[in-house]
C-alpha cells in the first residue's frame, strides 16, 4: 500500500513539474521588415499574415497563432495578442501577462525588443533610426482614434499612425518618449518616406496569442 502511495505521489510530481515547465520559444517579436508600402499592411489580416511568414522563417514552427500589436477602429490590440506569457528569441522573458506588459513590470527595452531573428532593432542613435513601431495604440492597448492608417490600409499623404518606441527612448525624459506603444504620432501620412521621417520603418510587434 505504501509503494503505491508512493509510486502515485511520484508519478504526480512529475506531472505537475512537466505542466509547470514554462514553453520559452520565441513568442514575441519586433517584426525585421514592414510590408514596404508604408502603413499599408493589407489590414490585420494582412499585418497577421506577415507575423506568421516571419516566425515561420526563423524557424518557429510549432502551434502558435501569431497576431500583430495593432489597434483599429474596432479593435484594441491588447486584446488580439493572448494571455501571455512571452518570450523573445532568446527566451528572455518580456511580460507574464496583458497587465504586466501595460505596466512599468515589462520587460521591453532596446536589448530585448529584439526581432524574429534576434537582431536588436536600431534605435535613436543609430543609422538608420528604425525605433518607430506600428501600434495605432494608447499605452493601455486600447485604440487610439485617427491614428491607424485607415485601418492599416493607407500609404499615401493622408493618415497618420501612432508609434511607440522599441528601444525606449525619444527627445526628451517624458512618459510619451519613453513608451513602447504610445510615442507619438507619424508625420507627413502613412506611406515609407513618411514613416522614415520619424525614424520608423513600417516595423510592428508580433505576439504569439496561443
Amino acid at each position: 500500500m505504501r509503494k503505491s502511495l508512493f509510486l502515485s505521489a511520484a508519478v504526480l510530481s512529475a506531472v505537475i513539474g512537466a505542466a509547470s515547465a514554462q514553453d520559452t520559444t520565441m513568442s514575441f517579436f519586433v517584426t525585421s521588415a514592414g510590408s514596404g508600402n508604408g502603413a499599408n499592411l493589407g489590414g490585420l489580416e494582412g499585418a497577421d499574415a506577415l507575423c506568421q511568414k516571419l516566425a515561420e522563417a526563423a524557424g518557429v514552427t510549432g502551434p502558435k497563432t501569431w497576431r500583430a500589436y495593432l489597434s483599429t477602429s474596432e479593435v484594441n490590440a491588447k486584446d488580439r495578442i493572448g494571455a501571455g506569457p512571452w518570450f523573445n528569441a532568446k527566451g528572455e522573458k518580456i511580460a507574464d501577462d496583458v497587465a504586466s506588459l501595460h505596466s512599468d513590470a515589462n520587460n521591453l527595452t532596446k536589448q530585448t525588443a529584439l526581432d524574429e531573428k534576434g537582431n536588436v532593432i536600431n534605435g535613436r542613435g543609430d543609422t538608420p533610426n528604425k525605433h518607430d513601431i506600428l501600434t495605432g495604440s494608447m499605452p493601455d492597448g486600447t485604440k487610439s482614434a485617427d491614428q491607424t492608417c485607415g485601418d492599416w490600409t493607407l500609404s499615401g499623404a493622408d493618415g497618420a499612425a501612432m508609434v511607440g518606441h522599441s528601444d525606449r527612448t525619444g527627445l526628451d525624459d517624458s512618459a510619451a518618449a519613453k513608451s513602447w506603444n504610445s510615442s507619438h504620432a507619424s508625420r507627413g501620412g502613412c506611406g515609407q518616406e513618411a514613416l522614415k521621417g520619424t525614424g520608423g520603418d513600417g516595423l510592428f510587434y508580433c505576439f504569439a496569442a496561443e
